[in-house]
């Protein structure tokens, strides 16, 4: 699933060949993705609406229109949303096909069916299930040491449990939990409100540091995840838990190995991330 490094890659390669466009077709293939309004509405409405700006928060692309509508768009398991030529071949995934000025296409792809794409006018962007419940973005002034102590205090979950919570901090997901508790050196299982003070510190350290490298490396191409030029990303080389189970340990030669936490499947290092000595 594409998480906050991965949308925000695609934000920035869509946002200067976007900004400008006028939207002169839309082409609906599979009309399950389209959440509201239903698909004619939805194709009518967009017809003529030039890019305004692209906005992320959390996991969410929101694309600001002419005449104040926002294309909302969540690429859940695995959305891809890429510029093509127009006289390219359509792949047979791609389910919505954006027709732009200058013979180009924005077009839509998703292999699970599961992503959604909302139009609204921009006072209604507000009361969206999921864009309402987000939690603070990690890379906010808000996002500070004490914010983060208050949020954990007394919480019994665990602590990965709670990283992948959107209501808590937005942004995060599978991936890069794993990879943040790593580089904080906490057990995955660990209760969020026994963290100490040091790991509290590490923790608020890792989680911007961890995102934004993988900003800096474009993303964590895995499964099928491509930018919004359909070029995959390099993150997934730098791994250093996730998807290495039985691997040594890059920092103490351990095994990596591979849990469960809150129904997820959870890498981390026994020895490095030790839950009893900390």
């Amino acid at each position: 699933m594409p998480e906050l490094p991965e949308v925000e890659t695609v934000k920035r390669s869509l946002a200067g060949p976007l900004t400008g466009a006028s939207i002169t077709g839309v082409t609906v293939y599979f009309a399950g993705n389209i959440k509201e309004p239903d698909p004619e509405t939805f194709r009518r409405l967009l017809i003529g609406k030039e890019f305004l700006d692209i906005a992320r928060r959390g996991k969410f692309l929101l694309f600001s229109l002419s005449g104040g509508y926002v294309l909302v768009v969540h690429l859940r398991m695995t959305g891809q949303l890429f510029l093509a030529g127009s006289g390219e071949p359509v792949d047979k995934h791609t389910h919505i096909v954006f027709s732009l000025s200058g013979d180009r296409e924005l077009r839509y792809a998703d292999q699970r069916k599961f992503g959604i794409l909302e139009l609204v006018h921009k006072e209604e962007v507000h009361r969206l299930k999921g864009l309402k419940e987000l939690g603070l973005e990690p890379f906010s002034t808000d996002f500070t040491v004490d914010w983060l102590a208050a949020m954990l205090r007394d919480k019994k979950r665990p602590i990965k449990n709670l990283l992948l919570d959107q209501t808590v901090v937005a942004g995060i997901g599978n991936i890069y939990a794993d990879e943040i508790l790593f580089e904080a050196g906490i057990h995955p299982e660990k209760p969020a409100g026994a963290l100490t003070e040091r790991e509290i510190a590490a923790l608020w350290q890792a989680v911007p540091r961890m995102l934004e490298l993988g900003i800096q490396h474009r993303g964590t191409s895995i499964r099928n995840y491509v930018d919004g030029a359909g070029q995959r990303g390099g993150f997934q080389n730098l791994l250093r838990v996730y998807g290495r189970e039985g691997e040594p340990c890059c920092r103490c030669g351990a095994a990596i190995t591979r849990i469960k936490v809150a129904g997820r499947g959870t890498y981390f290092c026994p020895r490095c991330q030790h839950r009893e000595q900390q």
